[in-house]
């Protein structure tokens, strides 16, 4: 049996030889996206003719790529992405996606929504029946007035809790709080996306519909597999 990070290690190399040599890369943000990341930068290390640049979903993933040889423009940059890659912590099987546990959620869905072609990368536990039935569901929201806008996102149905508490809150690259909503049984969030969306004081929250138009999947044996939405 492999491990997770050797999984995600032959997933990595794999997608970095699938990413284009030329034009502009969306570069995802968490543990397996940075695995990506790494791989497209020992892969530009042995092809001197790779000219693509990046656009990072976060300044973590910015640093990163600029340590390992990658050119990294801002988003205002970029008029459109050719190819963007990111993980996701929920995936249904209509590539539907559920992100955020890495905080970086507004900016993955700013790059994400200009991707000409998407690809989401993960390992295969986070594949489920159903969005919001692995783990609770992010919503980026303003500090000001957050306990107002977690009771509004309460009455929809969720139970919001602030991450990291009220001491020290987590706090996103763009200043906000993220609260982690675990939905009733009985909600779909595809179909509640639109009202988390209304609620004063949410910025964004981590539902990703058709976005996605293909996954590369490792499950516990190493075995890499592309998947494309019909």
């Amino acid at each position: 049996m492999m491990t997770v990070e050797e999984r995600v290690a032959r997933l990595a190399k794999r997608v970095a030889q699938e990413l284009p040599s030329v034009g502009v890369i969306g570069l995802g943000s968490g543990s397996t996206a940075e695995a990506v990341v790494r791989a497209l930068g020992t892969r530009i290390a042995a092809e001197p003719d790779f000219s693509a640049i990046g656009v990072a979903t976060s300044m973590r993933t910015a640093q990163l790529a600029e340590s390992v040889g990658i050119t990294v423009c801002d988003l205002s940059e970029a008029y459109s992405i050719d190819f963007g890659f990111d993980g996701a912590d929920e995936i249904d099987p209509e590539l539907n996606l559920v992100k955020g546990r890495g905080g970086a959620l507004l900016y993955e869905k700013l790059v994400a929504e200009i991707c000409r072609d998407y690809m989401v990368v993960s390992t295969d536990e986070k594949l489920v029946a159903r969005l919001g039935t692995r783990l609770p569901l992010p919503v980026e929201v303003v500090p000001y007035g957050w306990v107002h806008t977690r009771r509004r996102l309460a009455d929809l149905g969720l139970t919001p809790e602030l991450r990291g508490g009220k001491a020290e809150p987590f706090r996103t690259d763009a200043g906000n709080v993220i609260l982690d909503c675990t939905p009733g049984d009985s909600l779909d969030l595809l179909a509640l996306a639109p009202q988390i969306k209304a609620v004063t004081g949410v910025v964004e929250h981590g539902i990703f519909p058709e976005l996605a138009r293909r996954a590369a999947i490792v499950d516990a044996g190493g075995h890499v597999e592309f998947l494309v939405k019909a």
